[in-house]
């Protein structure tokens, strides 16, 4: 009977062990490092790119430029980032987590990818299709021009592209922020302590 005590006791530590070690894992510091990466430019690009839109002359040019830069230096780090996460298993959503929000979270993981990919490359389109081109690049290297057709008719289909997932873009942003808040002060799962590169 002892011995029975002292197996079960066992089983339940290391269940609790297990348990404990999902709740506490984190992503590598890889994958840390490119979700900062790009949610830092993601941020940085979109008001340059509101000014550079909304205003005339050199500094508004200048916006929009670094804008344009910012956004294939997203593309190329988003395409990093899949393949990363395709060779990588990220750790699982904590136990008690409804199925509900469970399929939402990897829906949002999955529109992010997207929007990521979509929204620089159709800028990189519109930019290529515009009559009068404007250089951008990475100080004297030119990003060079996709082989699209050139005018209005293939500019503003990439321009409607653009501007209204930047608009998804924002919104998804803000909500994934408040989810994040919600995990550390409500739930107090460790969700985001996850991500962060210095964690408890």
């Amino acid at each position: 009977m002892g011995q029975d005590a002292d197996t079960f006791g066992s089983i339940d530590q290391f269940a609790d062990s297990t348990r404990a070690a999902s709740h506490t894992a984190r992503y590598s510091r890889t994958a840390m490092a490119l979700h900062w990466g790009i949610a830092a430019l993601v941020l940085s690009t979109i008001p340059l790119g509101w000014y550079g839109a909304s205003f005339e002359g050199d500094t508004a040019q200048s916006a929009t430029n670094l804008h344009k830069s910012i956004g294939i230096a997203i593309l190329l780090l988003t395409s990093v980032r899949i393949g990363w996460r395709l060779t990588h298993t990220p750790p699982a959503l904590p136990d008690g987590m409804a199925p509900a929000l469970r399929r939402i979270a990897e829906a949002t993981y999955v529109l992010f990818y997207v929007l990521l990919l979509i929204l620089p490359f159709s800028g990189w389109w519109m930019s290529s299709a515009v009559p009068e081109r404007h250089p951008f690049g990475f100080g004297p290297f030119d990003v060079p021009f996709l082989p699209v057709p050139r005018g209005f008719a293939s500019a503003g289909p990439a321009h409607f592209v653009h501007i209204n997932l930047a608009w998804v873009m924002v919104g998804l942003a803000a909500l994934h922020i408040l989810a994040a808040l919600k995990h550390q002060f409500v739930d107090r799962d460790g969700v985001l302590a996850r991500m962060l590169p210095i964690s408890r």
